[in-house]
């Protein structure tokens, strides 16, 4: 038995092609759809790409989830073949966002439960509600006690 996990060692059964695996994604896109044939379009346009396990279609919140092997970029440039516009998912659920509400992420076109994924998603750290609340704070030892 030692012999013959020394020479496996050595040789191979399986075929190494030297290309890596795309790792298994999730790929959002929102894409503007009016009609079943809108629909259909999209769906055959991606459904036959390489890699790709499942599409899922949600045309109230145009959107367009694939699921599969896939490269994001290659889906999206796959998608914006057939004539629609096409962009990444720019919403997250507002339940994610600590201070959903602030200007930079609320947003008027963004479905039911959704705000735009923003970086600028915290307000100021030099907020004048901030310093206010925090002066009479019973966390702060200098607050001010007036009683």
């Amino acid at each position: 038995m030692g012999v013959l996990d020394y020479l496996s060692d050595y040789f191979s059964v399986s075929p190494s092609t030297g290309k890596k695996r795309k790792p298994m994604q999730t790929v959002e896109i929102k894409v503007k759809m009016d009609c079943d044939g809108c629909e259909r379009r999209v769906r055959n346009s991606v459904a036959h790409m390489k890699g790709v396990r499942s599409v899922e279609i949600n045309r109230k919140q145009s959107k367009v989830t694939v699921s599969g092997y896939v490269d994001r970029n290659r889906v999206l440039k796959k998608v914006q073949s057939t004539g629609k516009r096409a962009e990444f998912w720019p919403y997250i659920p507002y339940n994610l966002v600590a201070y959903p509400y602030v200007a930079q992420v609320y947003d008027k076109k963004a479905p039911a439960g959704y705000v735009k994924n923003s970086v600028q998603a915290l307000p100021s750290p030099n907020a004048l509600d901030d310093k206010l609340t925090n002066l009479f704070s019973d966390e702060n030892p200098n607050a001010c006690s007036i009683m």
